[in-house]
């Protein structure tokens, strides 16, 4: 398994990170955050919805459950995870609705639910390293080796 560390400094070095994966996402990507609140993974996610040329306002989707930005076939689906216990209350939220293969999921707070995502998930793990630095560790998938910044 592929695994790539990257440290951005900025909310924009984050985003310009993130513009860079989400250009070479694709239909079927499933994307797993995992970190602190506040680590950034909302940020992240304006990132990757830029990348793949979607111009919708990305908000955090804790209250909504998920939010839906662009159309297929470029289509991303946003999830908040973080009051969902295991996959079985997962069942109710609707998750399982979604079309998987047409647009790429990005799931905050994963780890509720890692149990439920496909065995080809890309896990990114942001870190707080200070106010604005953020150590980024992407895992799964060697697309990601040089996206540096």
């Amino acid at each position: 398994m592929a695994k790539t560390i990257y440290t951005t400094h900025s909310p924009e070095e984050t985003i310009a990170l993130a513009q860079k994966i989400g250009a070479l996402l694709k239909a079927g990507d499933v994307i797993a955050y995992q970190g602190d609140l506040g680590a950034g993974k909302t940020t992240f996610t304006r990132g990757l919805a830029l990348g793949m040329g979607l111009s919708d306002l990305v908000t955090s989707p804790t209250f909504a459950l998920v939010h839906t930005y662009g159309r297929e076939p470029k289509m991303l689906c946003h999830f908040d995870m973080y009051r969902i216990e295991g996959e079985e209350e997962l069942e109710t939220t609707g998750f399982f609705d979604y079309p998987m293969e047409e647009c790429v999921f990005a799931v905050e707070w994963s780890e509720n639910i890692m149990s439920a995502l496909p065995a080809h998930t890309i896990r990114i793990t942001l870190e707080r390293l200070g106010d604005e630095e953020r150590r980024i560790t992407i895992e799964g998938d060697e697309r990601f080796a040089d996206s540096g910044t």
